[in-house]
């Protein structure tokens, strides 16, 4: 196989090429042993000792390993967590949760939203329709209020004190004859959600819509968006929400440790 292009356009060369894939095997080792000495690398490598330490030694100057003083052996080092931070960091959370809101529109046959908090209100930022879905209406972009719909009851129940404390002492806003607008029932679900893991309503925003959402975690453990599903209340009445609500916690799980979080 040929040595692949470097940035310039030049062939990089060979040698090169085996010092990187050899300085990434040493981070691999290094994960899986949890520490190792340049002896036990080498071997590990099938290179001479001195190759090894200087792989090793190029390696500590990044702070992608360190040495243990009082054993002579090394460990991953610091920058491996700034480097994982930083990718972390850059995830564009609509990007990762498409794959989230395909999945479970086409399992559940229902249209699938992503909502992170904006103020005092939920925005919509991905979207995948279920082939039952029958509404055409894109909700991308568009903010919602929270206490009327149940991604953003999850977004509140999980939220800062005072952004809920805010929340709660404004007027409630009366959108269907079922909106909750008394705040101490309004907390009483908040409650609720973060003791199940999730919210729903029904027809709470818009006659004959049902909606149940569950939380997304970023790696901090921090709940940064909603991943919920709609469809007519018909088709998504109150008895069907615990099974609903098996599924979307499912796939807001699997979202939560594409971002970083294995709580």
């Amino acid at each position: 196989m040929s040595a692949p292009d470097d940035p310039t356009g030049e062939r990089a060369p060979a040698a090169l090429v085996q010092s990187v894939d050899r300085a990434l095997t040493i981070l691999e080792i290094l994960a899986v042993k949890g520490e190792a000495g340049v002896t036990e690398v080498a071997a590990e490598l099938g290179v001479h000792k001195s190759t090894a330490f200087r792989l090793v030694a190029a390696l500590e100057s990044k702070d992608l390993v360190e040495q243990l003083a009082d054993r002579g052996k090394y460990r991953l080092g610091f920058g491996i967590v700034r480097l994982a931070g930083a990718a972390t960091a850059q995830l564009d959370l609509a990007q990762e949760g498409r794959r989230t809101c395909e999945e479970l529109a086409a399992d559940l046959g229902e249209t699938v939203n992503i909502a992170i908090l904006d103020g005092e209100r939920a925005v919509n930022i991905s979207q995948a329709r279920g082939p039952a879905a029958l509404s055409s209406h894109n909700w991308v972009g568009r903010a919602t209020p929270l206490h009327a719909t149940s991604s953003g009851k999850v977004l509140l129940a999980f939220a800062a004190d005072a952004v809920r404390k805010v929340a709660l002492s404004r007027d409630l806003q009366q959108f269907t004859a079922v909106t909750i607008t008394d705040p101490d029932v309004l907390q009483r679900q908040l409650d609720l959600t973060v003791e199940q893991g999730w919210a729903s309503t029904v027809e709470e925003y818009e006659v004959g819509l049902s909606a149940l959402a569950a939380p997304v975690r970023d790696g901090d453990g921090d709940v940064v968006a909603a991943v919920s599903v709609s469809g007519p209340a018909f088709r998504m009445p109150a008895e069907s929400f615990p099974d609903i609500a098996r599924r979307v916690v499912a796939g807001a799980d699997d979202l939560s440790r594409r971002l970083g979080f294995f709580g």
